[in-house]
């Protein structure tokens, strides 16, 4: 991801262990059903479902992220071929943030793994 870095589930999972914010840029009622523990959801809304492009039509409030920009933060959604997490950290990027992390396998490696979920 141009500007961040992209994670496996045991850096993401390193990340999380030194205080990283996840972002959780799947629906609402995804979230409400499981989250990794911690996570904010900032809903990630995509014109065009299954393509990394960002489309101006698409919608990210950026208001929902922290204001220091270097702060370590972590985007994800329901792993391949899920783009919302991979487009809000793109967004994040574009706006500045310089602590991006694409972890673009998700909710399911993250599970996999047996890291903490609520």
């Amino acid at each position: 991801i141009p500007g961040g870095t992209y994670v496996d589930a045991a850096k993401a999972k390193a990340l999380y262990d030194k205080g990283a914010l996840f972002v959780d840029a799947r629906v609402a009622q995804e979230y409400a059903e499981k989250h990794i523990k911690g996570a904010v959801n900032v809903v990630y809304k995509e014109t065009h479902k299954k393509v990394s492009k960002l489309d101006p039509a698409d919608s990210f409030d950026l208001a929902k992220l922290p204001a220091d920009k270097a702060k370590s933060m972590v985007f994800y959604c329901n792993g391949s071929p899920c783009w919302r997490g991979y487009k809000g950290a793109a967004a994040t990027i574009k706006a500045g943030y310089k602590n991006v992390h694409w972890f673009r396998d998700g909710m399911p490696a993250w599970e996999a793994a047996g890291h903490p979920t609520e």
